[in-house]
């Protein structure tokens, strides 16, 4: 019975982790909200209950299948599944390597303690919150394990409607105020991606990311030049989603409204953004790309740098905690995305670590900020004179732990992540700029947490404040704190096994052949007939002489030219996929 379960799972393993959290929103859906006190949030209800438990047992089940794709995709095989069984580039598939599995696996490590968290009571302040939770899930899940273009933009729309309403869950002016800048804003990016994927499909015929990858490479002329376009509208898509300068300013004040447990889940979210760009720009737009090769070289790092730098100065400046860490999220997707600027696998893997334990160390940033702020009155999390909280020893040394892994000290990983980025950097044209933004980034993150923690702990008012909350001394809040201190701390122990991965991610994702032998069973040189650029012109058919009734046999052996190019192809496709047993895998 086991064996026919794993081996059911293995089968379906990249759209099992899509299916999941829809399967789980809908059931939340049916089973409903029950009578909440919004204002209040609610505990009592046994429909709360119930849609608590199930949620947490979906997540720690995705969990525990993202645990699954990595240790599939660590083998160096590609696993790919093909959508009603359609073969690539006809239909869509999931794609399941080292890279979409480790954003997989990242994407639970972030939401098992915040949904562990949210069901301290922020979860019944608004209607459908476990739905929406899960509806995210399914959005960041697709958009990592898709092999297509047009399909990734499905999952950001997908992801990025149940980020709506989860931004203004618990409702609240500034919330709205906030939302209504946010919609806005992505809805524009929507409309610019959609212009990108025809520029795209304009050039290429097909949306297919490995079909893409191996046309864009023999594109030359006027057709090179709209290929370096649209790589150019898609990293300003999604370097909107990321928060790269000069597209970076609605992230702040989004998450800094946001509630904490949603800003936590956000953490991952700028991730999406990140992980498109080393998506299309490393797998299409590489170095194999012909004349649309590093189309974006010239403007990733200095773009990148720039919002590493701008980041750490708006922590300085920033009046409220939430703020500050909100601005630490801007100035880490900076660091990331210049070591993906300077295109070099040992950058890239570096990036990858880092980039696990950002994601990790902010996402328990804002968590504890709403620990510290339910303990100082009126004044919450507003950096000026307050009541003193009423733990300050424990907060104090959670917060020290944060600001020591945000800033990058010795020994926690996000002193070895930015080692592993200056070295990687060595020796490249822009190592002198690459030093000095991340050595002086560090150094201004360890000065404005600092700087915050003298005001919450020794700028502090002796009388004492009636409204002082009482949720921060809960151990289901902390718990969920310390198990994102004690993933960090995995990191460091665990630092050399990681690293191995992040080395062989890089080597994967350079290895563009490898990738569309795998979707395909094509390699550079072959091109797929499926699909071409459409030119305007209207290709007509020619209509086959009739044959004659006594030659049966030429009359069978003409009439399979009268195919159109796609349905020939498509047989021969399906031929040729029956002819190999296991096209889709293929072991580095």
């Amino acid at each position: 019975m086991f064996d026919a379960l794993f081996s059911f799972w293995l089968q379906h393993a990249p759209v099992l982790s899509v299916l999941l959290p829809v399967f789980t929103a809908v059931a939340l859906l049916l089973l409903g909200d029950g009578e909440q006190q919004v204002a209040g949030g609610g505990h009592g209800d046994s429909r709360q209950r119930w849609a608590r438990r199930l949620a947490m047992a979906s997540v720690l089940l995705g969990l525990v299948m993202a645990v699954g794709l990595v240790v599939q995709a660590s083998s160096g095989e590609l696993l790919v599944y093909q959508l009603g069984e359609w073969p690539a580039p006809f239909g869509i598939v999931m794609v399941l390597d080292r890279l979409s599995g480790l954003m997989v696996l990242l994407t639970y490590l972030v939401a098992v303690p915040v949904l562990w968290y949210a069901t301290g009571g922020w979860d019944a302040r608004g209607r459908h919150f476990h739905a929406l939770f899960q509806f995210q899930l399914m959005g960041l899940c697709g958009a990592f394990m898709t092999g297509d273009l047009f399909n990734l933009f499905v999952f950001f729309e997908v992801l990025l409607i149940a980020s709506y309403v989860l931004l203004v869950h618990g409702q609240g002016r500034e919330r709205f105020r906030m939302g209504i800048h946010y919609v806005v804003l992505n809805l524009a990016a929507s409309g610019l991606f959609l212009i990108g994927l025809a520029m795209v499909y304009s050039v290429t015929g097909t949306l297919n990311m490995a079909d893409v990858g191996l046309k864009v490479a023999q594109l030359t002329g006027d057709d090179a030049l709209l290929a370096k376009a649209s790589a150019l509208v898609l990293l300003g898509v999604f370097g909107l989603k990321a928060a790269l300068v000069p597209l970076y300013f609605w992230l702040p004040g989004t998450y800094a409204a946001a509630s904490a447990p949603v800003a936590a889940l956000f953490a991952i979210m700028t991730k999406v953004g990140v992980y498109s760009i080393i998506r299309t720009h490393w797998v299409i737009f590489g170095d194999g790309a012909g004349a649309s090769a590093l189309a974006v070289a010239d403007w990733l790092l200095p773009l990148a740098l720039t919002t590493s730098a701008l980041g750490v100065l708006g922590a300085l400046a920033a009046h409220s905690m939430s703020r500050l860490v909100a601005y630490l999220t801007v100035s880490s997707v900076g660091t990331l995305l210049a070591c993906v600027g300077l295109f070099t696998t040992d950058t890239l893997s570096a990036a990858l670590y880092y980039m696990l334990h950002s994601t990790i160390v902010i996402a328990g940033l804002f968590l504890l900020v709403e620990l510290m702020a339910s303990q100082r009155g009126q004044a919450l999390d507003k950096l000026r004179p307050a009541v003193a909280v009423r733990e300050p020893v424990l907060l104090g040394l959670m917060l020290l732990f944060g600001a020591a892994s945000a800033a990058g000290l010795p020994p926690l990983p996000g002193f070895l992540g930015k080692l592993m980025i200056l070295e990687s950097s060595s020796g490249l044209p822009a190592q002198a700029w690459v030093w000095t933004v991340v050595l002086s980034v560090g150094f201004f993150t360890i000065v404005g947490l600092a700087r915050a923690g003298v005001v919450l702990f020794w700028h502090v008012q002796p009388e004492p404040d009636a409204a002082q909350g009482n949720s921060g001394s809960s151990p289901k809040l902390l718990s969920a704190v310390w198990a994102f201190m004690a993933m960090t701390l995995a990191m460091a122990v665990l630092a050399s096994p990681i690293k191995r991965y992040t080395d062989d991610t890089a080597l994967q994702l350079a290895d563009t052949a490898a990738y569309a032998k795998a979707i395909l069973g094509l390699t550079p040189g072959e091109t797929s007939t499926s699909t071409r650029p459409y030119d305007g012109a209207r290709q007509s058919t020619p209509t086959p002489k009739p044959q004659a009734a006594a030659e049966p046999v030429a009359a069978s052996s003409t009439a399979a030219p009268a195919s159109t190019p796609a349905t020939a192809t498509a047989k021969e496709a399906s031929a040729a996929e029956s002819a190999a047993p296991a096209p889709a895998k293929e072991t580095r």
